[in-house]
């Protein structure tokens, strides 16, 4: 596992139920603000370590493929889905 990788599993770990992050937002929070597609990639790989569902797409939008599951674990913290997309993000509450 990269150093990067490491790092972002690290802020995912650090999300609290409820709370939602971007790719974006993650790539920053560790340090290499154009990685969002390294967060996609690690998140794929390792997810499954994290809470893999507190991360979207800048746009709300849930995992292409997995919007079900994705929407099930999000609205089980209490956040709200509209589609396939998140209905608010963290500090909107």
């Amino acid at each position: 596992m990269t150093p990067l990788t490491r790092r972002i599993l690290e802020v995912v770990a650090a999300t609290r139920p409820g709370d939602v992050l971007t790719y974006g937002e993650v790539a920053r929070e560790a340090g290499r603000p154009a990685a969002a597609r390294a967060v996609g990639s690690a998140l794929a790989r390792h997810g499954a370590q994290v809470a893999w569902w507190r991360v979207v797409s800048a746009s709300g939008r849930l995992v292409p493929g997995r919007e079900g599951d994705h929407r099930d674990r999000l609205e089980a913290e209490g956040v709200p889905c509209e589609g396939h997309r998140i209905a608010r993000r963290r500090g909107d509450r």
